[in-house]
């Protein structure tokens, strides 16, 4: 590989890092030609870009941005590493990984989860993917809060009126017994 397609992919990497604020590092090591492609094209189904990239790249293309990836680098950067690219949901490639091995069978765990990046948070490790598979993307907890400042206003509008047709008998029934 040339120096000029070095710095070409390097630079097409860090417009993906900068344009994307979730990904995820795999390792997918063992994996046959069959299995990378039906990864993929799951991935591509749920609106996720996998690619495979070479480590040095990855962590040049990571150093050129603002944020500090030095954790990312020195414990997800070794072996095969492919990146799960998402500007969606944070919790999107974890659901993807666990729907994939699910797939594959009970006791399969590839591609293995290396590390991820969700909005410049940092998690490591094979331990934290059944966490961000249940992380909530910021519009759902947005909804939720709406949801729940709304929800009083709701019952109290309902219970007026609800209450309308007994509230406007008692008037009437009072105002027959005055006269």
């Amino acid at each position: 590989m040339t120096r000029e397609e070095k710095k070409s992919i390097i630079d097409e990497l860090t417009e993906k890092f900068k344009e994307n604020p979730h990904f995820y590092v795999t390792d997918a090591s063992g994996f046959s030609v069959a299995q990378v492609n039906a990864f993929r094209r799951m991935c591509f189904e749920k609106g996720l870009e996998y690619k495979v990239y070479k480590n040095t790249l990855v962590k040049k293309a990571l150093e050129s941005l603002d944020a500090d990836f030095s954790k990312l680098n020195d414990a997800a950067l070794k072996g095969f590493s492919g990146i799960l690219f998402t500007k969606e949901a944070g919790n999107l490639p974890a659901k993807a990984l666990l729907e994939f091995r699910k797939k594959l069978g009970k006791k399969e765990t590839r591609p293995k989860f290396k590390g991820a990046s969700i909005d410049g948070d940092i998690f490591l490790g094979e331990n934290n993917l059944e966490i961000l598979s249940n992380l909530k993307s910021k519009d759902e907890l947005l909804g939720e809060i709406i949801g729940l400042l709304q929800s009083p206003a709701k019952n109290v509008l309902s219970a007026l009126q609800s209450g309308q047709h007994i509230l406007a008998g008692v008037v009437k029934t009072l105002s027959e017994k005055e006269s």
